[in-house]
Order: C-alpha cells, then sequence, then structure tokens
C-alpha cells in the first residue's frame, strides 16, 4: 500500500516527501539508498498502487500534501442543501469567465455550507498555483468529537485516476469495507471505511469517498476520527459522516464551478524513441503467470494480482498462507555498486544478496526472506516470501513457505530473460 505510491519492498522505501504527503510511508527493511537508485523508473508504479491501496490521495494531491479530500453535497442545511442524487456532479457549461468560483473563499464557503449542523475551525485551502488542483480542509465540530475533513478537485490523468475509485486489496491494505458504484451519468465511485495506518499501530480510521466524473474530474474527500490526520488522540469512535453522506458528498453540484475552473495540466512529455508508450505488462499478468510456473510442487495460490513489473501471490502449502512477491526491474546495471555491496557474483556474472528480517510493515512476528538479483544485462528481479497471508494481519505460520534456496532459484530463473 499502489501511489504516490507501487513496488513493496525492498523498492518501496524512501520514495520522498511528495510520495509520502500521499498517505503511509512504506518501511522496508533494505536501505534508503537501494530504493533512492532501484525506483528510479518504478516511481510511477508505486503511486499507482499506492493510491490503489487507499492510503493516500489521488496523485494531483499527492503534490500538495492533503492526504485525502473531501467533497461536498451533505444532508445538512446550508448552501446547496442535501445532494443525495447520483449524477449531481454530471458535465455542465463552463462558469462564465469573471466568476472565479474556485478562490479560496469560495472553495470554504462551499464546503462550510454542505457540511450538516457544526462548525468548520480553521479552513485553508491550497493548491492554486498547481494547475489542476485545489483543496480546501478543516476541522469540523458537530459536538461528538473533532474530526479532519478535506476536499481534494483535480482533474483526472489516465489510468491513475481509475485507480481513485478501485477499492484496493486486503493483501495491502486492512480495511473495513469499501464499494464501487457506477452511476447513472457514467460516473464512478468509491467509497471506503479503512484507516490512516494499514497496520493499525494507531486506530485513526480514515474513510474516503471518490467520484471520477465522466468528464474527466475528480472530487476526493477524506474524514478521521480525529483532529488531524497524523499525530493526533483519536475524538471519536468513528468519523462524523457516514458512507451514504460521503458518497452525497462528492455527488454535490456545488462542486462543478470549481471543477470548470481548474486549468489544464501541462501535457506530459512524449516518450523516448523507440520507448513503447504503454507498459508491456500493464496489469502484471505476465510478471504472475511466470511467477506461478516457477514455484515448486505442493503450492496452492489462493489469491494473485500486481501491476506492471509487480506481482504478488498468497500460496498455501498446507500449514498456513503465505505472502510471495516478485519485481522485476530491468536496466539497473548503473546503480550496482549502491543495490548489492558484498553481494555474491554467480558463475553466469549475476549478483545476488540473500536477506532475513522482519516484515517492513511493523506487524510483530512477520518474517521476510528475499532474494534479490541483478543480471550483466541490467535485469533486476527481486522476490520475497513471508510467513502470513498479508503484510499488515499476524504470521500464519512460522516461516514463509517458500525456502531461501527456493526463491534463489526463481530470482536466478532464465525464464526472466524471456518474460515480457
Amino acid at each position: 500500500m499502489p501511489s504516490e505510491q507501487p513496488f513493496e519492498a525492498p523498492f518501496e522505501d524512501g520514495l520522498g516527501e511528495a510520495l509520502r504527503r500521499t498517505g503511509e510511508t512504506f518501511a522496508p527493511t533494505d536501505r534508503a539508498a537501494l530504493v533512492d537508485a532501484g525506483l528510479t523508473r518504478g516511481r510511477r508504479r508505486v503511486a499507482r498502487r499506492r493510491a490503489a491501496t487507499v492510503t493516500g490521495s489521488v496523485l494531483a494531491l499527492a503534490a500538495v500534501g492533503i492526504g485525502g479530500a473531501y467533497g461536498g453535497g451533505l444532508l445538512g442545511a446550508g448552501q446547496g442543501g442535501g445532494q443525495g442524487g447520483e449524477t449531481s456532479v454530471a458535465a455542465s457549461a463552463p462558469t462564465p469567465t469573471g466568476s472565479a468560483p474556485g478562490t479560496a473563499a469560495d472553495l470554504i464557503a462551499i464546503l462550510t455550507g454542505l457540511l450538516p449542523g457544526g462548525e468548520l475551525k480553521n479552513p485553508t485551502t491550497s493548491g492554486s498555483d498547481i494547475p489542476g488542483f485545489r483543496s480546501v480542509r478543516g476541522v469540523f465540530d458537530d459536538g461528538k468529537g473533532e474530526a479532519e475533513i478535506s476536499v481534494g478537485l483535480s482533474r483526472a490523468e489516465g489510468t491513475e485516476a481509475d485507480q481513485q475509485v478501485t477499492c484496493p486489496e486486503k493483501v495491502f491494505n486492512a480495511y473495513d469495507d469499501c464499494a464501487e458504484t457506477e452511476l447513472a451519468d457514467g460516473s464512478r465511485l468509491m467509497v471506503f471505511q479503512g484507516y490512516e495506518y494499514p497496520d493499525r499501530r494507531e486506530d485513526t480510521k480514515h474513510w474516503r469517498a471518490v467520484l471520477l466524473t465522466s468528464d474527466g474530474f475528480l472530487v476526493d474527500a477524506s474524514e478521521y476520527n480525529a483532529p488531524a490526520e497524523k499525530g493526533a488522540e483519536i475524538s471519536r469512535v468513528d468519523p462524523p459522516l457516514n458512507p451514504a453522506q460521503l458518497k452525497a458528498l462528492v455527488t454535490s453540484d456545488e462542486w462543478r464551478a470549481p471543477l470548470n475552473e481548474l486549468p489544464t495540466r501541462p501535457s506530459a512529455k512524449p516518450p523516448a524513441a523507440g520507448a513503447p508508450e504503454t507498459p508491456a505488462d500493464p496489469d502484471g499478468v505476465n510478471t504472475r503467470k511466470t511467477l506461478v510456473s516457477l514455484l515448486p510442487a505442493g503450492l496452492k495460490v489462493t489469491d494473485e494480482g500486481g501491476q506492471e513489473g509487480f506481482g504478488f501471490l498468497v500460496v498455501d502449502d498446507g500449514k498456513g498462507l503465505s505472502y510471495v512477491q516478485v519485481n522485476v526491474q530491468p536496466g539497473m546495471s548503473d546503480d550496482a555498486g549502491v543495490l548489492f555491496p558484498g553481494a555474491t557474483t554467480l558463475p553466469d556474472g549475476t549478483l545476488l544478496k540473500t536477506t532475513k528480517g522482519a516484515g517492513e510493515k511493523g506487524v510483530g512476528g512477520i518474517k521476510m526472506w528475499t532474494a534479490d538479483t541483478l543480471r550483466p544485462d541490467g535485469l533486476r528481479v527481486v522476490i520475497s516470501a513471508f510467513n502470513a497471508a498479508d503484510q499488515v494481519t499476524p504470521a500464519t505460520r512460522g516461516n514463509p513457505a517458500l525456502t531461501m534456496k527456493q526463491l534463489t532459484a526463481i530470482a536466478t530463473s532464465q525464464k526472466w530473460l524471456t518474460h515480457p
């Protein structure tokens, strides 16, 4: 938990301040230098998966550090009243020039007016200098405990936007509930009920609703059961707005005017000559197929997933579930000195480093065994196995289902050389 962020360790450490602000920072056992070098071409992938696991906000919000967002249309009285319709943020004509509905005062007024009975304390806005993004946030007090609430408005961008309205896989993020809905106008909605820290080291709840409109905007709403996203004592059992209210929030047409005023983001640089415009394996299907084909006999696959260059399996040998993940990353020769100090050199020139340690999510009792390889042509294959069904729940067995010898055999297999 994937966004901002994705690779799992040992690639996910040290992703930088912008990624950290999207939510929970990954905490691997490997060195920060490993990731600084190893994630050069994987940062966008990390951002996508972190977003998919709903540990933070959309990529646009990541740049500003809103840590989620909150859009309105609530059930209480006020500006716009209670917008519960499913198509209330449908496409509409742009606001006439000069009305400037996206000013700080306007955003604060919209959020304040759409909340139910209570007070929005210390409201602030950000993002006016960032093309395609605005945000507003404050601490909502309804007399039952202060709770941070935030709203992010942004222009959607490609597959990253789709990830925002896709429920995460529970192997990365232990949550209570999540629902995806397609609305009548073609917009897509996700409502998520989870926690600020997937490993539950603190019980701060993070409830979130994200709307991807049919005309390419994101309204991202987050709320907590504490007056701050991180570092504040819990003030109430649940965040103040229930799932139905969150849905009403993000589907309110009160946000349509400031959405229409968002400037278009600068176009991304075209790919280098000869570079593919789209990933060869965007969903990680080929990565998982290769990994499955290399598993030793006697392992049953009970769950799987992934994306470009990353795949995971949950396997069962009859002694308990074990989570296994692999990252495949070409073009890493220049970073050999940083990534593989003291590594063993195999007869074909492949560098091999093996480690046994604790899981990087801080859950007690979880073991993580890793075989990390770098071939002479620059292809890096890293495979890790855990003695648990995921990285955020307690261990299910004494050791991972794969031995270090088996992990090494998989990482050094010639099949990765012909892997799409």
